[in-house]
């Protein structure tokens, strides 16, 4: 299974909607055959696995080792579960079952009315983590929420921009640092930031260092105080504009009519979000932005940079509760990873 789990990893950022799979089958002790989902719309793990099999008479009796619940359904590709049937393999161990109602469970039914032996929950936790947008998105209708920022070591986000009113990045860790992150956008179908963010840094908000799909950019700007000429509107990527303004935007920019009042927008981001089947979503927005979110306890998991550096006064970061997963040191720079917890985790 963490074989399996490895193989699944080659497809991040490719599978969505779907989630990463990956499958190993196993033969007198022996690995015969292995593969993966490698990209949306493609065969899914389990074929990819049976076709590598050198000598198909060999599958008869084999063990298959799946991160999730085989098929069920006709989609894209034709049912994996029946097609573990076909090929006379004897047992099937799976690392989670899948949250999607078009299987849940019926996959596991196929296999064991076949008299195919099955057993659950094998390296689960690990399983589900991996695939954590898909099983928030069918469970909690509404995409995962990564929220992201960086923070100095005396706990500022950014300067007092009254004292410096040029758009730029005030760079806290390491510039380095980007390659990871434009990683995780290229794994992620949407990112969001505030109208404030754009003004005041101008960013992108793409995945200029890391080979990959660019996120959607999601923009809130309930006062329309933005206009075309910042780089979150030009035509790397495609652009949500949530606002109650009027103004000119290119043809490419989706307008999102919204009313001044901020109180559920949250709410209505995420309903449209899902609506639109994406489901997962970074938000890298200001310290208003962050905590709107962080407020009503939207948010799956916090990757907060602390850099080495001091403002010792300006925007203060956000605070946050929840359960910290893992400290990451970068050379001067750490990464804490902290997941929600809390019992009005919506």
């Amino acid at each position: 299974m963490r074989r399996a789990i490895e193989l699944a990893l080659h497809g991040e950022g490719l599978t969505p909607p779907n989630p990463m799979v990956g499958c190993v089958i196993v033969s007198q002790g022996v690995i015969i055959g292995e593969g993966y989902h490698h990209r949306y719309g493609g065969p899914h793990a389990e074929v990819v696995a049976i076709e590598s099999v050198r000598d198909p008479a060999s599958l008869r009796g084999a063990t298959l080792y799946v991160t999730l619940e085989p098929c069920s359904h006709h989609g894209n590709t034709p049912p994996c579960a029946d097609l573990i049937v076909e090929q006379g393999i004897g047992r099937v161990v799976m690392g989670s079952v899948d949250s999607n109602p078009l299987v849940a469970g019926r996959g596991i039914s196929r296999l064991r009315d076949a008299g195919i032996e099955t057993t659950t929950g094998v390296l689960s936790e690990r399983c589900r983590q991996i695939n954590a947008p898909f099983f928030t998105f069918h469970e909690r209708k509404r995409p995962h929420i990564v929220l992201k920022w960086a923070e100095t070591l005396d706990g500022f986000l950014d300067i007092c921009r009254e004292d410096d009113t040029t758009p730029h990045i005030n760079w806290i860790t390491d510039p380095m640092l980007k390659t990871l992150v434009h990683r995780w956008r290229a794994a992620t179908g949407a990112i969001l930031a505030g109208a404030h963010t754009v003004i005041n840094d101008n960013p992108q908000l793409t995945t200029r260092e890391w080979p990959g799909n660019n996120p959607i950019r999601i923009i809130l700007d309930p006062q329309g105080m933005l206009d075309h000429s910042h780089k979150v509107f030009g035509r790397e990527a495609e652009t949500w504009l949530y606002t109650s303004g009027k103004k000119k935007m290119p043809n490419h920019v989706v307008i999102k009519q919204i009313a001044p009042d901020t109180t559920h927008l949250p709410e209505t981001v995420l309903t449209d979000l899902y609506r639109h089947k994406v489901q997962s979503l970074i938000v890298e927005g200001g310290a208003h932005t962050l905590g709107s979110f962080i407020r009503k306890g939207l948010w799956d998991e916090a990757r907060v940079f602390v850099g080495a550096k001091c403002f010792h006064k300006g925007v203060a970061a956000p605070h946050i509760t929840g359960t910290v997963q893992e400290v990451i040191h970068l050379g001067v720079d750490t990464l804490t990873i902290i997941t929600n917890k809390s019992p009005q985790y919506p």
